[in-house]
């Protein structure tokens, strides 16, 4: 940089997080085009200010580096915004309600599709069926996915364009669920929801456009500026887009940098071609991601032991583990970044040990493999994270159950297992990187809420009042370097994203309070101020005070 460069922006505040030590400082911050070029006091920085110079004062609202979501479906989430969020039923029928009176506003669409219904905070506790949809709407197809998105509830309608019927049989990993006669019940599993979504989700190229274009929009008021696109199972196969969000790349339309990680299998030619071909600062594909196991509540997640509630099955794997091996170890001999879904403490394993396998016949490397989730871990499993360099993504929002959610989850792992469940600090104190996601659509973007959950552990309704599992809390420093520099690290961005430091490019967000001065409790309400991605402001909000040189 030339010394006498003017800067575009100077940025102040009484509290800047630049992340390189556990608490905010005074400081201003000049930038230059899209790098950061000084911070340090004010009075240092008036040979950056020229007349062009915008100048933000921000007193004692928080400067920190943008966040970094590690995990998240961007399409999904989008299509999830603009449909039937049935979170908040309490029953089977408010539910049904719900999505009769979104079908109502919504005449022309070709399907009804919802989001985040979870019987278990019903009345009854029954998982639903088809019958219950038809009896309102027999004649428009619904598909309505589960609050952690590996099973869905459809109707007769849905069934019929799909082609599932008594005849049909259950595909690799999935289930259609049928009842005592062999008629489908109208609930699908896992793979079994791509017979579904493969004719749901049949959308135009302006649609596909829109739900993009409002994702970002979404993003940068949440202070997002950075995400991991991951490889969504068969279901969401047809949401998957790279030409599309290269499109926008190249329009300057990506108002936040993209990481993309496609499927892992057989094929890894083509991943090659599109890591080689999406290069860009904005857009690119970094590795390669594939399931593992299912879900608990489903019993689909891999368990080491049997589930305490239904002692005659451990759940399973996605594909044979000798396949999974194969894969693993074919995709890191040929230097590719590989992320595996892994809830269940078995299927945390299973990932350890193909890491395992691959890093002695191909040799250790600076590889940054992750294991997605890690609900449950075995404690034999806890310090291998940190002995094999692997990173344990995880997802703090995930810990907002209910009570009646919770019970609900502790059923099936029983209390043995209790004690391991997102066992963040045990992690963290073994040496293990964390980095932090939500999972968006399976839980909201807003870090806010993901900050405030790995601070507390404490349900959306409050309870438990100590927290879910009180001594796997982390702090807020901790947890404010695993939505930022973690992520930046397991994306290979360190250099460049995740702190705050003179050279690095200008990604960073004003928080309305500083996160360090208020009660862990307002830390959900907190709100942004203004994002900044590649050195240009992406949000704003209008009581914005500054001043202007």
């Amino acid at each position: 940089m030339i010394m006498n460069q003017k800067a575009d922006f100077v940025l102040s505040s009484n509290a800047v997080f630049t992340g390189l030590i556990d608490k905010p400082m005074p400081a201003s911050i000049a930038i230059v085009n899209n790098k950061i070029a000084a911070i340090g006091p004010d009075e240092e920085m008036s040979r950056f200010i020229g007349p062009d110079t915008k100048v933000h004062h921000y007193s004692d609202q928080l400067i920190m580096a943008g966040f970094h979501d590690f995990h998240l479906h961007m399409l999904m989430g989008s299509l999830a915004e603009e449909s039937v969020f049935l979170a908040d039923a309490s029953s089977e029928e408010a539910a049904i309600k719900m999505v009769l009176d979104f079908a109502d506003s919504r005449p022309e669409d070709p399907w009804i599709i919802g989001f985040s219904w979870d019987h278990s905070n019903w009345d009854n506790k029954r998982l639903p069926n088809c019958a219950a949809l038809d009896r309102v709407l027999p004649d428009r197809p619904v598909i309505l996915f589960h609050m952690e998105g590996h099973y869905v509830w459809v109707n007769s309608k849905a069934l019929k364009i799909a082609n599932i019927n008594r005849n049909a049989a259950n595909p690799p990993y999935g289930i259609i669920a049928k009842d005592e006669n062999e008629e489908p019940t109208g609930i699908l599993y896992e793979t079994a929801i791509a017979l579904a979504t493969n004719h749901a989700f049949h959308f135009s190229r302006e649609r596909r456009i829109r739900m993009m274009k409002n994702f970002l929009k979404h993003s940068a008021a949440l202070g997002v500026t950075s995400v991991n696109d991951l490889y969504g199972s068969p279901a969401m196969e047809k949401l998957q887009d790279f030409e599309l969000f290269d499109e926008l790349d190249k329009n300057g339309e990506l108002t936040a940098r993209i990481h993309l990680s496609p499927a892992l299998n057989d094929d890894l030619e083509t991943v090659k071609q599109l890591r080689d071909r999406y290069t860009s600062s904005k857009l690119q594909v970094v590795g390669v991601k594939q399931f593992v196991d299912g879900v608990l509540t489903g019993y689909t997640a891999c368990l080491v032991e049997p589930y305490a509630d239904k002692p005659e099955t451990s759940g399973d794997t996605v594909v044979s583990p000798d396949t999974i091996k194969k894969w693993i170890i074919e995709a890191d001999r040929q230097g590719i970044q590989i992320r595996l879904h892994a809830i269940g403490d078995g299927a945390v394993r299973l990932s350890l040990d193909a890491f395992d396998e691959a890093q002695k016949i191909n040799g250790k490397r600076d590889s940054r493999h992750c294991v997605e989730h890690v609900e449950v871990i075995h404690p034999d499993d806890i310090t291998r994270f940190q002995k094999l360099g692997v990173i344990a993504s995880m997802q703090p929002e995930h810990l907002g159950f209910n009570e009646e959610q919770r019970l609900n989850y502790v059923s099936r792992i029983g209390q043995e297992r209790e004690p391991f469940v997102f066992a963040m600090k045990k992690l963290k104190d073994s040496g293990a990187l964390l980095a932090f996601g939500t999972d968006y659509p399976i839980a909201q973007l807003n870090p806010m809420l993901g900050i405030y959950r790995a601070l507390t552990r404490i349900g959306f309704d409050g309870l438990p009042k100590e927290g879910f599992n009180p001594q796997e809390r982390l702090s807020l420093p901790e947890v404010l370097r695993n939505y930022t520099l973690s992520p930046a690290y397991g994306s290979f961005r360190e250099q460049e994203l995740g702190t705050l430091e003179v050279g690095k490019l200008a990604d960073l967000v004003v928080l309305d309070r500083n996160l360090f001065d208020i009660p862990v409790e307002e830390i959900q309400d907190v709100q942004v101020v203004l994002t900044m991605a590649d050195g240009e402001i992406v949000y704003q909000k209008n009581t914005l005070s500054q001043k202007v040189h």
